[in-house]
């Protein structure tokens, strides 16, 4: 088994912030990638160093609006394999940095972008976040009760279901592609794109009954007492997927309801017996159900809290809640690498570092003197 990683060797330039591009790169520094994350110090004042995002890495600060730092940018890109940006259509160009300018000096490179509507399109320069990615693409119009508005999700799925991880397998099959082909490409991840390729069922259901699917009331979403959430007596939840009759038939059984097994998705009687599992599971405490439940085939769990799931055992025993030392030296708690490979399984190796701290090491290994540091400080290079 190697420790190295599956993607030990490979280069990564990352010029993205906050999310999604961020989240990619940890994938990839994670599975062995030396990831260097780029920006410009001035961004330092949006407090948004996502720390949760930057381990694995290391971090330089460089202006690309001086001479000096596009050329140790360019220095940076004849050794890399990949670039990731997340920047408006447009500023890469502005920048200097686009991909047909950097072709010129690595024509191998892998270059991807990251936005929240493309680089083509009547939407390309609109700016935007997680939510209105989603409520574009259809999705946000699904979540929710349906007498109610739609719910904003507590998670940025947009930006890291959709950004992150989409821009990590179009890194990995631009890579794959390089070793048959010998050259690089374009990637164009747009967040909104991503999100609309969420909707197979959605639009499987709508071609099945010629109606749009609405909020709160689709197969999967509520309608049906085996698919659905469920108060408790301390006023927790739990959830209850029961979509295969014989799941539904067992819970059926076991609650004292034999009869609603082959009733499971009758529409005449779906609000009696979503009322009758609402007052069922309301009788006894969360920790009540889980006991009861724990051994029976039925498809349940119960709804976490984030401090619950960090001390959920199934998470610590696969290593998806590990404690490390941060760069202090004190422990703190991360999340772990959810892809498991068994011969170049990834790692977390260093904690997050801070703000530009790697910048002075690497401009030492591209061959500039201490002299010639010293005076990229003083004229705001880095």
């Amino acid at each position: 088994m190697s420790t190295e990683g599956a993607l030990a060797g490979i280069t990564v330039l990352d010029l993205s912030r906050l999310l999604p591009g961020p989240c990619c790169s940890m994938m990839l520094a994670d599975h062995g990638a030396r990831v260097i994350a780029i920006e410009d110090k001035r961004f330092i004042a949006d407090d948004l160093f996502i720390t949760t995002v930057n381990r694995n890495k290391e971090h330089m600060s460089l202006n690309l609006k001086t001479l000096e730092g596009k050329e140790i940018f360019f220095r940076l890109v004849e050794r890399a394999d990949v670039l990731l940006e997340g920047f408006r259509p447009g500023v890469v160009h502005r920048l200097g940095i686009d991909y047909d300018t950097v072709c010129k000096i690595n024509a191998k490179i892998i270059y991807c972008s990251i936005t929240g509507y493309g680089q083509t399109g009547p939407c390309r320069d609109r700016a935007g976040h997680d939510v209105n990615f989603l409520a574009h693409s259809g999705v946000l119009g699904l979540v929710g009760a349906p007498d109610r508005p739609p719910s904003i999700p507590g998670v940025q799925i947009a930006d890291i279901a959709g950004g992150g991880m989409n821009a990590a397998i179009g890194i990995l099959l631009a890579l794959m592609a390089w070793e048959r082909i010998g050259k690089g490409q374009y990637i164009d991840i747009s967040m909104t794109d991503s999100m609309v390729s969420l909707l197979p069922l959605t639009l499987f259901l709508q071609q099945r009954t010629g109606e749009d699917p609405k909020r709160g009331e689709t197969l999967l979403s509520h309608r049906y007492a085996c698919y659905n959430t469920y108060e408790t007596a301390d006023g927790r939840y739990l959830s209850i997927g029961a979509v295969e009759n014989r799941f539904w038939k067992r819970l059926c059984d076991h609650l004292g309801m034999p009869a609603y097994a082959s009733l499971q998705y009758d529409e005449k009687r779906r609000l009696e017996i979503v009322d009758f599992l609402r007052t069922t599971f309301k009788q006894k405490t969360l920790a009540e159900w889980e006991s009861e439940l724990a051994d029976m085939d039925i498809c349940w769990g119960p709804v976490r809290n984030l401090q619950e799931v960090l001390q959920e055992p199934l998470f610590r025993q696969r290593n998806m809640v590990v404690d490390i030392r941060d760069q202090k030296g004190e422990t703190t708690t991360t999340l772990g690498v959810p892809v498991k490979l068994s011969e170049t399984p990834g790692s977390i190796r260093t904690p997050p570092v801070n703000f530009g701290e790697s910048t002075i090491p690497i401009l030492r290994g591209l061959g500039y003197t201490e002299n010639q540091i010293k005076e990229f400080a003083n004229k705001g290079v880095y």
